[in-house]
């Protein structure tokens, strides 16, 4: 398949995306990811390794874009956490003992 990676054509097929992928050691995932095979690689990596261009020189849409319609899972920035709920100190300790809290 053709796609436009950093304003170069490449012709990418899924087969050629994983011997090329094969062997490659997946860098920690800090944001977007494509799932090859059975490992998670960060999508600029995916890229770089696929074009041989350096990773400024396209963005991660491009590459999740491609990989996408290749057939390849792309999930996006991980969720942050939801922030745990504030309790006071007095009113947990209350809570512990069985004891409503005069605050």
């Amino acid at each position: 398949m053709r796609c436009v990676i950093a304003r170069f054509p490449f012709d990418l097929t899924k087969i050629g995306v994983l011997e090329t992928m094969k062997g490659v050691k997946p860098e920690e995932v800090t944001g977007e990811s494509v799932i090859i095979g059975r490992r998670t690689y960060p999508v600029k990596q995916v890229g770089q390794v696929v074009t041989r261009q350096d990773r400024r020189d396209f963005s991660a849409g491009e590459v999740t874009r491609a990989m996408s319609q290749l057939g390849f899972t792309c999930r996006g920035l991980p969720q942050a956490a939801a922030p745990a709920p504030v309790v006071d100190p007095v009113r947990e300790a209350s809570a512990m003992l069985g004891v409503p809290a005069s605050v």
